[in-house]
């Protein structure tokens, strides 16, 4: 059997992901740049979104499952005007305002965000990667077929207005795991009476980890020592890491040194 290439590097990066890339090649770009073993990541952004990237090198893989169950931070910037079967700003439009549609206000605006808040059910868009009879929703969609899809309880903690004109609107969003921020867009629209879609999107958190904390992929790409800005098993928050003991702090992210170990046969997880 051949001997993996790379190096064995144990620790989380926090990557900000550029716009135009999956966050599987955003990874594979950061492992290159590293010259890691293994790595993956702990939730995917579509490629028009930006913003943290958690991504597990070796051993730090095994928090995966912890992270795709925590709660994610977003800024969302919300369109007025037109519905896309997407969502998002990639996709076809399906439906639009009238004609003498001018705009959106504050004072009818915040009222329907404010019933977004809480605990609801929420349909999961046709664009979408998950999967009916093995196959994913999104190639239904491409052949103009439309399935009927379970609602998902989700939890919106969150919803702020950051700022606002009249055709659009930056909101904060913090919600649990298996939230569609297209879907929350397009149905602020529908309530509004209007229509909207996702023009924009950077992802702000995940967990305990924040975007303030991230670093870029052409920075990363230029290091002398990028390994050093990995977080260490030892200084992650100590829910995250299962088993065994920990010495690190709770509430502890920042980067430091890495650590180094011998191959595990942990294989790395993209999602």
């Amino acid at each position: 059997m051949a001997k993996k290439r790379g190096r064995v590097l144990d620790g989380v990066l926090l990557l900000d992901k550029p716009v135009g890339l999956s966050s599987n090649h955003a990874l594979q770009r950061a492992k290159h740049a590293m010259d890691a073993q293994k790595a993956g990541h702990t939730g995917t952004l579509d490629p028009f979104a930006t913003g943290l990237l958690v991504c597990c090198m070796g051993r730090a893989t095994k928090i995966s499952g912890a992270m795709l169950s925590a709660d994610k931070g977003y800024r969302a910037t919300i369109a007025f005007g037109r519905e896309t079967d997407s969502g998002d700003l990639t996709g076809i439009v399906v439906s639009e305002a009238s004609a003498d549609f001018s705009g959106m206000t504050e004072a009818t605006l915040r009222p329907v965000l404010e019933r977004f808040m809480g605990t609801q059910l929420q349909i999961p868009p046709m664009v979408s990667a998950l999967k009916r009879d093995g196959k994913p929703l999104y190639e239904y969609a491409r052949q103009g077929i439309v399935l009927e899809r379970e609602p998902r309880e989700i939890t919106i903690r969150q919803l702020e207005l950051l700022s606002m004109t009249p055709m659009s609107a930056e909101v904060q969003v913090l919600c649990t795991k298996g939230t569609y921020i297209r879907t929350l867009a397009q149905d602020i629209g529908r309530a509004l009476g209007c229509f909207a879609h996702l023009s924009a999107l950077r992802r702000t958190q995940v967990g305990p980890f924040s975007l303030e904390g991230a670093i870029e992929l052409e920075t990363l790409q230029t290091m002398e020592s990028p390994e050093s800005v990995l977080i260490a098993m030892e200084d992650l928050p100590a829910e995250l890491v299962p088993a065994k003991k920990s010495t690190a702090s709770p509430g502890v992210v920042s980067p430091g040194s890495i650590h180094v170990s011998p191959a595990d046969d942990l294989s790395a997880q993209t999602h």
